[in-house]
């Protein structure tokens, strides 16, 4: 499971906890009901934010619930979970940009995919989720090209990406196919007047995706020798941080322009938990206007040094992510194949949630664990934000919507 919203329970309350987690596992559920108990592995959290969209639109139908058999991945209880069009469309968009990630992995050659059995196993693999998520998008009205189209133009992109490029050219792709999945959700719940708004919210979500990623894989992928689009671009992170909290208020703008029927749980997910990702990405828990962010980390003879100093590929005394180079190497990422493993182990023994530290299933690179830190904000306003119900408790969480 991958994504960057991962709220913790502790801050969503009773409530919300067992809404999101309706979602997570209506997901999971449909893409082993439509597609075969295999095509679960690509259940993601960001994916289940489509679900979570079109329920929060929609007037709530007496089938929308139904309550699912014991899990290990639940500790072998019961749950309530969403069905419906919302968590089929989930369904349909993962298992599309799975195929694409497997066929990118195929293509660099990564881990046991350099293999030849190995890497046509993968290919077959990535081309039935390709069709089953066509035939998935199909029965819910939505016409995946879109997807398909977005992936094949980052490719080109990236090969013609140098310094100078803007990096939203870069993450043009990954906005429009996004764009396309959320503005699709009101069309399920029947609220076409806002396919524009969530257009909007899903186009600057794609952006922070891919921001995100970038700025969380930087230091690996310049260790590997691996393309990255902040690198490639030469675009600092103060940058990177400031188009990413530009998205975040775009976001919360475009969802006041939308009509929800319970809107807490996407308002939650997609204003307070967003910002917490990106806090996270960025080793931040402040936001990026500040001196730094405007003007850039100082330079010359009082510009930090050693461990402590901004990362900068081509600094000379941050080679090898060492301050005298040369030091440890970052662990060797893990296939695809074997990531999938690690993942669900640490799915199934809780360590994701409940480990102060645990080893990223794909990169290997230390992640704190999700619940590790919750105890950092004492309320529970969220639970009835001043934007779904009528109290001013948001205070608290410098919600500024």
């Amino acid at each position: 499971m991958f994504g960057i919203v991962r709220p913790c329970r502790h801050r969503l309350g009773e409530g919300l906890a067992t809404q999101w987690m309706a979602h997570l596992c209506g997901l999971c559920l449909a893409l082993r009901r439509d597609h075969g108990q295999f095509a679960r592995v690509v259940t993601n959290y960001d994916g289940l934010l489509i679900s979570v969209l079109t329920e929060a639109q929609a007037e709530r139908a007496p089938g929308a619930r139904r309550t699912a058999g014991p899990c290990p991945l639940r500790g072998m209880r019961t749950q309530s979970v969403a069905q419906g069009g919302g968590a089929r469309l989930a369904a349909a968009v993962s298992l599309v940009l799975a195929s694409a990630k497997v066929r990118d992995h195929v293509a660099d050659g990564d881990g046991l995919l350099a293999r030849r059995p190995v890497a046509l196993a993968a290919r077959r693999v990535a081309a039935g989720w390709g069709r089953a998520g066509e035939r998935g998008g199909s029965a819910v009205g939505f016409d995946t090209a879109v997807l398909v189209d977005a992936v094949d133009r980052q490719v080109g992109i990236e090969a013609l990406a140098g310094p100078g490029t803007p990096l939203l050219t870069v993450t043009e792709p990954t906005e429009t196919a996004t764009a396309a999945a959320f503005a699709h959700t009101a069309v399920l719940a029947g609220r076409p007047g806002n396919a524009v708004p969530l257009a909007e919210v899903g186009r600057l979500f794609g952006r922070l995706a891919h921001l995100l990623d970038a700025v969380e894989d930087q230091p690996a992928d310049a260790a590997a020798g691996a393309w990255n689009p902040l690198t490639a671009t030469g675009t600092s992170r103060a940058e990177a941080r400031r188009l990413a909290d530009d998205a975040l208020h775009g976001i919360r703008l475009a969802l006041r322009d939308a009509e929800f029927t319970d809107g807490r749980l996407a308002h939650l997910l997609l204003a307070h938990e967003l910002r917490r990702s990106v806090d996270r990405a960025f080793g931040a828990t402040s936001c990026g206007h500040g001196p730094e962010a405007a003007f850039g980390p100082p330079q010359g003879p009082y510009a930090p040094q050693g461990p402590s100093a901004p990362y900068d590929p081509h600094h000379p005394y941050q080679g090898g992510g060492h301050p005298f180079g040369g030091g440890p190497q970052p662990p060797a990422q893990r296939g695809f194949w074997a990531g999938c493993a690690a993942a669900i182990g640490l799915c199934c023994t809780c360590r994701v949630c409940c480990a102060d530290e645990f080893e990223g299933p794909w990169s290997r690179r230390k992640r704190e664990g999700w619940c590790s830190g919750c105890g950092d904000c004492d309320c529970s306003c969220c639970e009835a934000c001043s934007c779904c119900e009528a109290c001013s408790c948001c205070e608290c969480c410098a919600c500024d919507c």
